[in-house]
């Protein structure tokens, strides 16, 4: 069942005017772009990244750019969350990448984590944009949706990632974020689901949801 429902959401999902699309076409630029646009996204809303790149990267393109332009990251990169902290973080990223890396994004998920800042989810993103490795990228939407739907059975994204690695299809792996993330800003909200217009309504058994969970649904 996972997978009609996945195939079904995919389908779909070229009708949602979701905030994770125009992410995703802003900051498909180059390898280095795609960090940047991931990394400042953590703890950010969509739409609030989306106007911060419009802006940042008419001067930002590569690690050298942002060594250029130290001085002022801190006020390009506002109101993005934990901008200062981020803008350190973006400044040590791009002088480890100058000179550890011939400036060039690393395509392997043990160098990705070991930057300042950059986490798996932050990692598998970047595999999967930059160099089209199948990974599963877990965050806050995928973890819950997942469980929603009653794929997984988890307690935190790490044991998300690894359970559905398990049941999903490897061909959908680096598009499962990208669709959920959608879904997840458009439909399956956190509070108060859109389930009346939900396209998986009659196959979700909406674990979780307050009053309207069925509990005779079987788990996927």
């Amino acid at each position: 069942m996972i997978e009609e429902i996945i195939k079904i959401l995919d389908k779909e999902s070229v009708n949602w005017n979701s905030p994770v699309k125009e992410f995703v076409k802003i900051s498909e630029k180059n390898n280095f772009q795609i960090l940047v646009a991931t990394f400042l996204s953590s703890r950010t809303k969509d739409e609030t990244t989306i106007k911060v790149l419009k802006n940042l990267f008419e001067f930002i393109k590569t690690p050298e750019d942002v060594i250029k332009y130290a001085h002022k990251i801190e006020r390009l990169i506002y109101p993005v969350g934990f901008y200062k902290t981020k803008a350190k973080r973006l400044l040590e990223i791009a002088k480890i990448l100058k000179e550890n890396y011939n400036s060039k994004v690393p395509d392997n998920i043990k160098d990705l984590i070991s930057l300042p800042g950059v986490g798996r989810k932050i990692a598998n993103i970047i595999l999967y944009r930059c160099y089209s490795i199948p990974v599963i990228s877990v965050d806050t939407h995928v973890h819950r949706i997942s469980n929603r739907l009653g794929f997984v059975k988890t307690k935190n994204p790490y044991e998300t990632e690894k359970e559905l690695e398990k049941i999903l299809d490897k061909k959908w792996w680096g598009r499962y974020n990208e669709i959920l993330v959608a879904f997840g800003q458009v439909i399956c909200k956190p509070i108060s689901p859109k389930c009346d217009i939900c396209p998986v309504e009659q196959l979700c058994p909406k674990l979780g949801v307050k009053g309207r969970e069925n509990v005779y649904f079987k788990r996927i």
